[in-house]
């Protein structure tokens, strides 16, 4: 990590990442599934290191009801693709034009518990966007440095049973330095930082060696709403 220059780089970024319709990315279409997208959302500084913007969801809705995630959500039919998706949510959401964000790539499809196929984009936005959460939606918007997400002292991960199989967890538990207040960043959106510091950077965080679930997998829950409460309790 301490050899790590974290300032951003987009050309090297750019070079890691995938294009949408890479034969490299991992495309996952099932008919089981909700098609989604999220926008991986960065802001560069000159003189230190970027930031990821994630944003604390109210209780609206069911299955991410106080969730911490990267803007987005399920396609609309009048999106033309899932970038668009990602782009509508994240004006939605915390207000940024969709003509102020820069697309750099993509990472894999995620399969989620909660039967979505997330697409995530990876975008920047300047510093001095203004950003206004929507009321309904979003409790607050925090922007967390990406050496917090580096250091190996603040990443966690744990296993859970789950109808009869293992299941890794990894979360971080990030204090805002404005709010005061304590956030716990796990599921999906711990999985994508994980994975985009490791395709990016090539440091490996999670040391169980664990997979995640497959969509077959997935699809044999019944229903996973109920295992949520449980995890949630024990990751602290």
């Amino acid at each position: 990590m301490d050899n790590l220059d974290l300032i951003f780089n987009e050309d090297l970024i750019i070079k890691k990442l995938y294009t949408y319709d890479s034969s490299e990315r991992i495309i996952i279409e099932d008919e089981f599934f909700t098609p989604s997208a999220v926008l991986f959302t960065i802001i560069p500084y000159k003189n230190k290191p970027y930031e990821l913007v994630v944003i604390h969801r109210t209780n609206k809705g069911v299955k991410h009801r106080g969730e911490m995630s990267f803007p987005g959500g399920k396609i609309d039919p009048k999106d033309k693709s899932l970038m668009d998706t990602a782009l509508r949510e994240t004006e939605e959401e915390i207000g940024v034009p969709r003509e102020n964000v820069k697309i750099l790539g993509c990472l894999h499809d995620f399969p989620t518990m909660s039967q979505y196929i997330i697409t995530p984009f990876i975008g920047i936005i300047k510093e001095d966007q203004d950003m206004i959460r929507d009321q309904r939606e979003v409790q607050a918007i925090v922007k967390v440095p990406i050496d917090f997400f580096i250091n190996k002292k603040k990443f966690r991960e744990q296993t859970f049973d789950i109808a009869g199989k293992k299941l890794p967890v990894f979360y971080f538990n990030y204090k805002d330095k404005i709010s005061n207040k304590t956030y716990t960043i796990w599921g999906a959106t711990a999985y994508l930082i994980v994975s985009f510091i490791e395709l990016v950077y090539g440091l490996k965080l999670s040391k169980l060696g664990i997979r995640r679930f497959n969509p077959d997998e997935i699809k044999e829950l019944k229903d996973f709403l109920k295992y949520r409460d449980q995890i949630t309790d024990k990751l602290k």
